[in-house]
This record gives structure tokens, sequence and C-alpha cells, in this order.
């Protein structure tokens, strides 16, 4: 029995080599798979982004519930005192409101990054034979889902409670897609910072220190020339000014070309600077 079993395995030892040889000469023969583009690689890290939010919903919290208390609280505090009723003040306010809202909403990517860091994924994403920004645009790209909902959400509120767009459905499409694009831009200051400081709750204090006085000081809640000149030069100047300008007039059935020019400038100044320390900062990380 034992002499038989030796001797079949034997054979079989003999019978799998020449196909374990056979296998190995066609692995190195055959053409390599060509290596996934910066779309395709950069997409599994978007979807990765949108599965966290099915295992952790509260996530969306930021993308919801903030940005109706925002509408709201914002609208009936001083519509009746800065324009004399809720129904005026909500055609200039809703979509300075939706910018700032949005643009806050850009600080947890920084959250997200750090928190990978932490836990050492990062140091897998490295080792692969990927398009080296395709985690960081991944998030980014998942990110951007999310400022969609936020402002769905928020133009909803808005459409409720009086705002009535001139624009119409095109005037909104387009007002969305400049935000869109600028705080894509905007989010890799967060991934930068991610990056650079060593633990979530610093990511969360420094973007705290950077995001209130660029959206407050701004002309999301009221007109610039109400404000003294010197204020008034930083505030005109702002690049939340511009892209909140952009999108009120977008909505509003123009197409003020100078501060759409200005909000894609400062978009395209964003992602050269910091995506270019980002990605020196993950490639010593």
């Amino acid at each position: 029995m034992s002499t038989a079993t030796t001797t079949k395995d034997a054979g079989d030892l003999e019978f799998e080599a020449p196909r374990a040889g056979e296998l190995a000469a066609l692995l190195v023969s055959a053409e390599r798979p060509p290596r996934p583009g910066a779309w395709s690689a950069s997409l599994p890290f978007g979807w990765r982004a949108m599965l966290k939010i099915k295992h952790v919903p509260e996530q969306l919290f930021d993308v919801t519930a903030f940005p109706i208390m925002m509408v709201l609280m914002y609208t009936y505090l001083f519509g009746g005192a800065i324009a004399g009723s809720v129904d005026a003040y909500i055609q200039f306010l809703l979509p300075g409101i939706l910018t700032m809202s949005v643009v806050m909403i850009t600080m947890y990517t920084g959250v997200a990054v750090n928190n990978d860091i932490s836990k050492g994924v990062f140091d897998r994403f490295r080792t692969l034979p990927i398009w080296r920004p395709a985690p960081m645009v991944g998030y980014l790209l998942g990110d951007v889902v999310r400022y969609l909902i936020a402002s769905v959400v928020m133009l909803a509120v808005g459409l409720i409670i009086g705002y009535r767009p001139d624009g119409g459905p095109v005037g909104i499409v387009l007002g969305i897609a400049v935000l869109m694009v600028f705080s894509f831009a905007f989010s890799w200051i967060w991934t930068m910072f991610g990056l650079l400081l060593r633990t979530e709750k610093s990511v969360m204090g420094v973007s705290m220190m950077v995001i209130f006085p660029m959206t407050f000081l701004s002309n999301v809640f009221v007109d610039p020339r109400t404000m003294p000149g010197w204020l008034q030069a930083f505030v005109n100047n702002s690049p939340v000014t511009h892209v909140s300008t952009a999108v009120r007039e977008l909505m509003a059935g123009n197409w003020p070309a100078a501060d759409i020019a200005w909000s894609l400038g400062w978009s395209a100044v964003l992602v050269v600077v910091f995506g270019t320390v980002t990605m020196r900062l993950y490639n010593r990380k």
C-alpha cells in the first residue's frame, strides 16, 4: 500500500512537472497586460471612497444635515435684517451659502487621507504598479460625489423656501459645474495637510483656520460694497468671492465671464501648486 502510494505520487510529480514548466514558459513568453492609465487607475480608488460611505453612512451627515442647517439658519437669521425679507435674501444668499458649504466640506478629504496613513494603507498603495497620483485623485473623485449630494440637498431646500433661479436648469448645472471644479482643486490643499500633519485633529484644526477666513471674508452673505475699503480689497480678490459670484450669476441666467475665468484660473493654480507638493510628500512619506 505504501509502495503504491509512493509510485502514484512519483507519477503525479512526473506528470505535473512538464505542465508547470509549460506554464512558466507561457508566462515568460506572453505579453504583459498594458499598464492601467490615469483614469482607469483612479476610478477604483474613487469607488473605494464610495464604499466607505456605504459601510459608515454617518459620513453623509456633513453633506445632508449640515447644508440644510446652514441654509435655514442664515436665511432666517439674516434675511429680515439685511434684505427686509426672507424671500428677497434667499435669492442672493443661496448660491453663496452653497459655495461656502461645499468649500467647507472639502476639508474632510485631508482627514480621510491622514486616517489611511495612520493605518498603513498608503504603504500598500505605493507598491502597486499604477499611476502614482491615482490614490489621491481617487479620493478627490469620490469626494466630488459628496459635493454633488450637498449641492442637490441645498438647492432642494432653497427651492422649498423660495429660491427661484432665473437661469433655469442650464444655469444651475453650469453654476454647480464651476463649483465642482473649484472644490476638486481646493481639496488638494487638504491632501497636503493630511500627509504633512500627524493626527486627524491637527488636520481639522489647521483646516478650520484656513477655511473660516476665506469663506466668511467673501461676498457669500453681503455685497462687498458695504464693507470698508481695505476689507473690500481683500474680499474682491478672494477666490471664494469669484466662485460665489460665478455661481450666483450663472444661476441668475447671466454669463460672468471674468469671474468664471478667475474661478478656473484659481483652480488651475491650486492643482499645480498643492498637487505638486502633495505628490512630493506622498512619495517621501
